[in-house]
């Protein structure tokens, strides 16, 4: 490990403060207040922005005559991991985006995802599950992968009565909530919290440690469930391309990020001198993060402007505001060493018409730490025996979810489209209709 990676940086009582809940939710008192902004419009455009289609009027003016139960079972209905998607879902660019407010320029949009979170966060807190599980069905499906678009599919399918085994190579369930989101966005362990809520529906078991293509496979579970659920994610990630990739201090930073939520903050190391490469949310999270660890100087650097970046404005605007310098329009060009050991980037501007006169093409940036956030790609390996089709990169399904292999279905960031925590939600729900739809018109069973 390089002089300058090191654990504790700060004292326990400062880490704690910096990765407690950044956005606290809302009293009743203040819930009441914005729910009454609500105009509970006729066709809704911010329904239609959402993707797993809550009707976002009904609950908010439930929360509006105090009828937080009813608020959060619409909530619920539509998306069981509500309370994580109004803590890390971007609402900025989808409901709240759409809010009728925002056509008068002065006027902010109703703080929907906040509403959102203090409904689930209610329900959450009580003894009660608002759904009941059907009588069981008999048949046995198989989830491999326990993130949000797994957690979903096996949630609905216990609901109609199926027994589910959600299978996961880590320790616990949750997947990106667990492993890969910053830990202020998902504090005081509401990954697990929610989890545990979920679970209470009954019917859902879960074996960690299991790898797909490793200590299972794909063949073996089409043999003893009646349906499989892919929910696998992206398994890989982009490399830099550059020599002294492999030297100490040049990381992932999806690796970054799930060792800092898997241990002790106190136990996390990270570099005096941070640099972060990317431009998305990972990219985001792991620069905070590290700057909320203790780093000195943390530089995120974005090969083009802001108008690309998929990290949105209000993402961009929250690292700066914890200390983090963003550099754009510069692309990496190699990695510098001293003594055999990391010490800078140098990168390339890659946009010189913007550059004034005499400014030179390339630069460095003196760095103990790199963290390489420049995208993630799937893994077709463990399925790549099983003539499954996979297009683009991505396993291909069609609107339900049902891929080219008989009662083999997938969804969440291993298909195509938008790689949200709410969209795999949605994914993971209408998979979990069409598996029931297909079964319940199937004579078989397993014995």
């Amino acid at each position: 490990m390089c002089p300058d990676i090191v654990c504790g940086r700060l004292s326990d009582d400062m880490l704690s403060r910096n990765f407690a809940d950044a956005h606290p939710g809302l009293t009743a008192e203040q819930a009441g207040l914005e729910a009454d902004r609500c105009f509970y419009c006729y066709d809704a455009p911010c329904i239609e922005a959402c993707p797993t289609d809550i009707d976002i009027p009904r609950f908010i003016k439930a929360i509006a005559s105090k009828n937080i139960a009813g608020a959060a079972k619409t909530i619920l209905q539509s998306n069981i991991l509500g309370g994580s998607c109004a803590r890390v879902c971007p609402t900025e660019i989808l409901c709240e985006q759409k809010c009728v407010h925002t056509a008068i320029e002065t006027h902010k949009p109703v703080r929907i995802g906040a509403l959102q979170r203090f409904a689930t966060d209610w329900q959450m807190a009580q003894a009660t599950h608002p759904f009941t599980r059907a009588t069981p069905s008999g048949r046995r499906v198989a989830i491999i992968g326990a993130g949000p678009a797994g957690l979903a599919c096996a949630h609905r399918l216990a609901r109609h009565g199926h027994d589910v085994t959600i299978l996961d190579r880590h320790a616990k369930m949750g997947g990106l909530n667990e492993y890969g989101v910053a830990a202020y966005k998902l504090a005081d362990d509401f990954a697990q919290k929610e989890i545990d809520f979920l679970l209470s529906i009954g019917g859902i078991g879960f074996q960690g440690g299991a790898i797909l293509g490793e200590t299972l496979s794909l063949a073996t579970l089409r043999q003893d469930f009646d349906a499989v659920f892919l929910a696998i994610g992206l398994g890989g990630v982009r490399a830099l391309g550059l020599e002294h990739e492999c030297i100490d201090g040049v990381q992932d930073a999806v690796a970054f990020i799930e060792a800092l939520r898997s241990h002790p903050l106190s136990t996390s190391a990270v570099g005096r001198r941070v640099v972060v490469i990317g431009g998305g949310n990972t990219a985001i999270d792991a620069a905070v993060q590290a700057k909320r660890l203790g780093a000195e100087e943390v530089t995120l650097v974005y090969r083009r402007g802001e108008a690309t970046m998929s990290a949105t404005s209000v993402e961009r605007e929250w690292a700066q505001t914890n200390g983090v310098t963003l550099r754009l329009w510069a692309a990496p060009l190699r990695l510098e060493t001293e003594n055999g050991a990391l010490s800078g980037v140098r990168f390339r501007r890659t946009d010189p018409e913007i550059l004034p006169a005499n400014t030179p093409a390339e630069f460095t940036l003196e760095a103990d730490m790199v963290l390489k956030a420049i995208g993630q790609i799937f893994v077709p390996d463990p399925i790549a025996q099983d003539h499954i089709l996979i297009e683009n990169g991505r396993i291909v399904v069609d609107a339900q979810g049902r891929t080219t292999l008989h009662n083999v279905y997938a969804g969440g960031d291993c298909t195509a489209g938008d790689d949200l925590t709410v969209a795999a939600v949605r994914d993971g729900r209408e998979a979990a209709e069409a598996i029931h739809a297909d079964l319940s018109n199937s004579g078989e069973r397993v014995n």
